[in-house]
């Protein structure tokens, strides 16, 4: 699977999302901006991205890092990096 498929799941699934993906082959690390995380925890969050993704994981995709925040979180994150 390429970035850009990864990307592009993840973004018809979740429209508001930023996204940046890292990786190749079947190995990524990905974080995901949006909204629609305010309010629901990193379970929460992670499942809705797996729901983006479907069964292409375990299978396309072996390995996610998969980081998730809130505008307002990543903001924060920023400063730090």
């Amino acid at each position: 699977m390429q970035r850009s498929e990864l990307e592009a799941l993840i973004v018809a699934g979740i429209p508001d999302a930023q996204v940046s993906v890292r990786g190749e082959g079947d190995h990524f690390e990905v974080v995901v901006v949006s909204p629609r995380f305010d309010g629901c925890t990193m379970v929460q969050q992670h499942r809705m991205v797996y729901a983006t993704l479907g069964e292409r994981m375990g299978a396309e995709i072996h390995a996610l890092a998969l980081h998730t925040y809130t505008p307002d979180e990543w903001a924060g994150q920023s400063r730090i990096q």
